[in-house]
C-alpha cells in the first residue's frame, strides 16, 4: 500500500460526482457559471470538510476552466486586493478560453469602511471573470453588504451514511477490511467533516485501532447566526443545538428576543414569544433561587419551543441583527465609564472624591464645558472633551 500521502489528498475527488450527497450544491455552481453574468459572484459556504474548494476544482476541470485560486488569508486588506485581484478580475486566461477567480476562506477578510470587503464589492462589479467565495461563516455583520451581491449555495456536512460509504470505498482501495460497526464509530465522531474522517482512518490504518478515541467528538464551535438560522427555519427539538457555542444561555436568549419577530408572524410570533417567556421565568428562577436544574428548561424553551413554534420549516433569507439591549448596554457603559474618569480627575484637581464628583457631574460638566483653561487643566482627552459638550 502506498500510504506516503494523506488520504485527504491521496483520495480527494475529481469530478463533481464523486462529492456524496452534495449533488444540489453541484447543480446551483453549475447554474451560476451558465447564467454568468447574472450574478457575478457566489459564496459557497458550509462547515469544514465538506469539500468547498473540491467542488469548485472539479467543475472547473469538467467544464475546461481555468482557475486564478486566491487565500483570503492573504488577501485580508484593501491593498492586497487592489494589487492581486482587481488585475486579475480583468485579465483573460492564457490557457482557456474562460476563468474562474477563487477565493478560498473569505471569512478572513477585513470588514471595516477602508478593509477588504468593501473593495471586493467594487470588484465584483466590474469583473469579467465569475468570482467563487468560500467560507465557513458568512452569516457574519461584516458581510451584510456582500451577501446580496452573490448567490449564496450551502454545503452541508455530510451524513453518517454518506461518510460510511466514502470511508468504506477509501479502505477497499487500501487493501484493509473492517466491520460497518467500526466505520460508523468514525464518521459518528467526525460530526459531518470527511477530512476529519479521513484523516482517523488514515490514524487507524498506519498504527492501530487504539489509538482512535471515539468518546472524544471533536469541538465545532457555532456561530450565532448558524444557531439563529437553525433554529428559526428547521422545525426539530434542537435541544443540542447551543451545545457548540461558547455564547450562554442568557446572552442567546437576548439574540432570539431581537429576531424573533424578522421570522414569525401571527400565530406563530405569539407562540414563539410564549415560549420566551417561559425560558425567562425559568432563568429568573435559577438567579432568584440559585435552582441551576432548572437550566434544562430554560434551554428547552428557547430551543424546542422556540422551533415548534412554526407550523412549518422556512426558507427564505432572513437578516438576523445584534441584539439591540445588548448595544444599550454597552453605549451605557462606555458613557458611564467616560463620566467616571472625567469625575477622577475633576476629583484629584479640587481635592474632592471622586464619588461625590459624579454625584455632581451634570454640574460639572457645564462648568468644564464652559471653559477651555479648566479643560486644559484636567488634561481630557478629545473623546472627554466631546463627551462634556454634548
Amino acid at each position: 500500500m502506498n500510504r506516503s500521502s494523506t488520504f485527504v489528498e491521496k483520495y480527494r475527488p475529481k469530478l463533481s460526482k464523486e462529492l456524496v450527497g452534495q449533488e444540489k450544491s453541484v447543480q446551483e455552481v453549475e447554474k451560476f457559471l451558465k447564467e454568468f453574468p447574472k450574478k457575478k459572484a457566489l459564496i459557497l459556504h458550509g462547515p469544514p470538510g465538506v469539500g468547498k474548494t473540491t467542488l469548485v476544482h472539479a467543475i472547473a476541470k469538467e467544464n475546461n476552466i481555468d482557475i486564478f485560486e486566491l487565500n483570503a488569508s492573504d488577501l485580508r486588506n484593501r491593498l492586497k486586493l487592489e494589487e492581486v485581484l482587481k488585475p486579475a478580475s480583468q485579465q483573460h486566461s492564457l490557457f482557456k478560453s474562460n476563468k474562474i477567480l477563487l477565493m478560498d476562506e473569505v471569512d478572513g477578510v477585513t470588514g471595516e469602511d477602508r478593509g477588504g470587503v468593501p473593495e471586493l464589492i467594487r470588484i465584483i462589479d466590474k469583473t469579467a471573470h465569475p468570482i467563487i467565495m468560500t467560507g465557513n461563516d458568512i452569516w457574519d455583520s461584516k458581510f451584510s453588504e456582500l451577501r446580496p451581491k452573490c448567490k449564496l449555495v450551502e454545503m452541508k456536512s455530510a451524513t453518517i451514511e454518506n461518510l460510511v460509504k466514502v470511508i468504506n470505498d477509501v479502505l477497499r482501495k487500501e487493501g484493509v477490511e473492517e466491520n460497518p460497526h467500526f466505520l460508523k464509530q468514525i464518521a459518528i465522531k467526525s460530526q459531518g467533516d470527511l477530512r476529519a474522517a479521513l484523516n482517523d482512518v488514515q490514524t487507524y490504518v498506519l498504527t492501530d485501532r487504539s489509538n482512535v478515541d471515539f468518546l472524544e467528538e471533536r469541538h465545532k464551535e457555532d456561530s450565532i447566526f448558524n444557531i439563529l438560522k437553525k433554529l428559526f427555519q428547521e422545525r426539530e427539538n434542537h435541544l443540542n443545538l447551543f451545545d457548540n457555542t461558547s455564547m450562554s444561555l442568557d446572552e442567546i436568549l437576548l439574540w432570539i428576543e431581537e429576531n424573533i419577530p424578522r421570522e414569525y408572524k401571527g400565530k406563530e410570533l405569539a407562540r414563539a414569544y410564549l415560549a420566551l417567556a417561559k425560558a425567562d421565568v425559568f432563568r429568573g428562577r435559577i438567579y432568584k433561587q440559585q435552582f441551576w436544574r432548572f437550566l434544562v428548561y430554560q434551554n428547552i424553551f428557547q430551543s424546542a419551543g422556540i422551533s415548534y413554534a412554526k407550523d412549518k420549516p422556512k426558507s427564505a433569507f432572513t437578516k438576523y441583527e445584534r441584539p439591540q439591549r445588548i448595544l444599550k448596554i454597552w453605549l451605557n457603559n462606555t458613557k458611564m465609564a467616560k463620566k467616571k474618569t472625567i469625575s477622577q480627575k475633576y476629583a484629584r484637581f479640587v481635592h474632592c472624591s471622586t464619588k461625590r464628583a459624579m454625584r455632581d457631574f451634570y454640574l460639572i460638566k457645564k462648568i468644564i464645558g464652559q471653559n477651555p483653561e479648566t479643560i486644559k487643566s484636567l488634561q481630557l482627552t478629545d473623546e472627554e472633551v466631546e463627551f462634556i459638550r454634548k
